[in-house]
């Protein structure tokens, strides 16, 4: 499973909008691993910020 995937499923198992931070505590992944991920995942539109700073997957 890829960083993204893992933080994909975090934030979907998490059910708010959580932030970069949240998702390494939650998941395991180091803190560069998540912001890298967070970084393709918005580039690819799969992650939306509905409250400044927190993230959560995109409806579909």
């Amino acid at each position: 499973m890829s960083d993204k995937e893992i933080v994909l499923e975090t934030m979907k198992k998490a059910g708010v909008p959580v932030n970069a931070g949240k998702i390494a505590e939650m998941s395991g992944l180091d803190r560069k691993a998540v912001d890298k991920a967070f970084a393709e995942l918005k580039k690819e539109g799969a992650i939306v910020s509905p409250v400044r700073c927190k993230w959560e997957p995109a409806k579909k």
